[in-house]
């Protein structure tokens, strides 16, 4: 009897962790799952946002606006360090306001009085104001995302079978259909690829364009999201192609309304130098020919004074 009971419990134990094996968490590596309520039962998955645990669907990419609100929050566990420049808007890191589904809420203020409007990236389009007097009745789509990133590897591969490898990661990796696929462009050693899902193509239950590029923007760094099982490559010929400093670009359905203020210290310091290099250029040019002008005279009194003593 009692080699019975054993053996049931060793056979319950070899269940449970068959079920736990099959219950992966793809798209995120801290995401937690089980097998609900028995074998053949769809998997249940969770994922921890700050002292909030939260369902998650893990067999697609988590939208963007949970993923930034983990990573300002951390988890109970601890933080992973973020990279510098993770994100491309000039905010940085900020702690969203999410819908329900996920997506941002069209305004965010990151517990402040001064507030903004977002883009469906989560970038700031408008001018930040007054808590009491900003409203944003709409979150404007990003129909365009532009996925900018250098070769690193040196390799010589044939472009139409590099353009094949990155379709394939996309659709694969990202699980974002072919069709928003629009453009890959090669020039010199930079690599673009454009996605286009305008409000309109967009199924729902679909990837989402601002997702993929996130996604993708913290694979290249190497701080990828997705389950250490799957790390990012891009296969060409037997060999994992390299790429580097991905540079994320959203195009909205609606222009932005940011001011020159929006400019960066950056894009400041250059325009201050090439102005100041024009400034310096006119002086030297004016210096020059003052310089050139009291020659030509010194020169032209001389000629006079030799011609006197001649004649003389």
């Amino acid at each position: 009897m009692k080699t019975f009971i054993v053996a049931s419990l060793l056979c319950c134990i070899v269940v449970i962790q068959a079920q736990s094996q099959d219950c992966k968490c793809y798209s995120h590596y801290d995401g937690k799952c089980n097998s609900g309520g028995g074998v053949g039962q769809p998997c249940q998955c969770t994922l921890q946002i700050g002292p909030d645990t939260r369902p998650a669907d893990c067999e697609k990419l988590i939208p963007k606006c949970l993923l930034m609100k983990k990573e300002s929050l951390g988890t109970k566990a601890g933080r992973r360090v973020r990279p510098a420049g993770a994100l491309i808007d000039n905010d940085g890191l900020y702690n969203p306001d999410c819908e329900d589904n996920g997506s941002f809420k069209a305004r965010q203020c990151n517990g402040t009085e001064m507030c903004w409007c977002v883009n469906s990236a989560g970038v700031r389009r408008t001018e930040k104001a007054d808590k009491a007097s900003k409203t944003c009745p709409e979150l404007v789509r990003t129909f365009w995302v532009i996925v900018q990133m250098k070769r690193n590897n040196t390799d010589a591969v044939s472009i139409q079978d590099l353009e094949t490898a990155i379709r394939k990661v996309i659709t694969e990796r990202y699980r974002l259909p072919a069709k928003y696929i629009k453009k890959v462009e090669f020039e010199e050693n930079l690599i673009y690829v454009d996605l286009m899902q305008n409000s309109t193509e967009k199924v729902p239950g679909e990837v989402d364009i601002a997702d993929v590029g996130y996604y993708m923007e913290k694979d290249i760094k190497g701080d990828s999201i997705i389950a250490s099982t799957s790390p990012f490559t891009i296969p060409v010929n037997g060999k994992n192609f390299l790429v580097q400093e991905p540079l994320i670009m959203y195009i909205d359905e609606k222009p932005h309304e940011l001011s020159m203020k929006r400019l960066t210290a950056g894009v400041i310091a250059v325009i201050v130098v090439v102005v100041v290099a024009i400034v310096a250029g006119i002086i030297v040019l004016v210096l020059t020919r003052r310089k050139r002008g009291k020659y030509e005279k010194a020169e032209m009194k001389e000629m006079n004074e030799v011609q006197k003593e001649l004649n003389s």
